[in-house]
């Protein structure tokens, strides 16, 4: 029986081999950066690949304007640390318009504010290809696509157009007004992220870490109350309740976990336990009517 260790050198060598055949077959990519724990693997990875040159693409936050504060703190830090080329987009029409999680419903909310923006980021520099840190075994759309993914004009994603990737064979060429999504965490899971994490030191926002959080209870998901902005119900109050994130987003749309995990190997512990998935805990994906795959037809990552 191979070694975990094993398994996540081979999960290592697969993602190096992509990232160095996008640099290769592109004329101008982008690495997605969401400033979770799948873009903290996929940052070291990639400057693992092209060390000790830098990291030959920019980064690309798409910020709602409601993160978590310190999403953003670590962002600006790691951009900071490494020297990276980091690029933020919001879109302005959005602001203007006054879209927030609270004005419009979620679907609404996260079309404007993420996959519209994304767009707009994407076509305003001209990337053709957009590397980001989605996995197979996050929810049942995501075990559809291919390692390298084709978009077709408008960043529209269709299953049925997708090619064939056998014996790790990609196609990266592109036809008038495609684009390509490349995914070089795909074939791994939750827990390989945080065992690569854990072995190999890896920075991760402090959001992922047990600790005392004000919280107010939607239906059975904990919200954590990150800024005056959050719309407390008449009577409410926040309470302090030791919680983590399993995964990050906009923070009034993102629920926490109860949790004493504060160190990696207890998050390790953790995870190897639970059976619901990371993603139950992202409110956006509780709305039946609109479901990630609808989301990313539309060009959501």
């Amino acid at each position: 029986m191979r070694s975990s260790t094993a398994i996540l050198k081979e999960l290592e060598d697969e993602s190096i081999e992509i990232f160095r055949e996008t640099a290769a077959a592109f004329r101008k990519p982008v690495l997605l950066y969401s400033i979770g724990k799948d873009s903290a693997v996929l940052l070291h990875l990639a400057r693992k690949a092209f060390y000790p040159a830098p990291v030959p693409f920019p980064l690309l936050h798409v910020d709602t304007t409601w993160k978590f504060k310190e999403m953003l703190t670590f962002r600006d830090e790691i951009a900071q640390r490494y020297g990276l080329n980091l690029l933020v987009h919001t879109n302005q029409e959005g602001v203007r318009d006054k879209i927030t999680p609270f004005t419009t419903g979620i679907s609404e909310y996260i079309r404007v504010m993420k996959t519209v923006a994304l767009r707009q980021a994407l076509d305003q520099h001209g990337f053709d290809a957009a590397i980001g840190g989605s996995r197979r075994d996050e929810e049942r759309s995501r075990a559809k696509e291919r390692i390298f993914s084709v978009r077709e004009p408008g960043h529209r994603w269709d299953p049925r157009q997708q090619r064939p990737e056998l014996w790790r064979t990609y196609n990266p060429k592109l036809s008038d007004g495609q684009t390509m999504r490349i995914f070089p965490l795909s074939d791994w899971t939750e827990l390989d992220v945080w065992q690569y994490i854990l072995e190999n030191d890896v920075p991760v926002n402090p959001l992922y870490f047990a600790k005392e959080r004000p919280v107010v209870y939607r239906g059975d998901q904990m919200i954590m109350v990150d800024d005056d902005r959050y719309q407390l119900r008449d009577g409410e109050e926040a309470v302090m309740r030791m919680i983590r994130f399993r995964t990050l987003g906009c923070y009034p749309i993102t629920a926490g976990v109860d949790s004493t995990a504060t160190t990696l190997q207890e998050i390790l512990d953790e995870i190897t336990e639970v059976k619901l998935s990371e993603r139950a805990t992202r409110l956006m994906d509780g709305e039946k009517e609109d479901s990630m795959e609808k989301k990313k037809v539309e060009g959501y990552f």
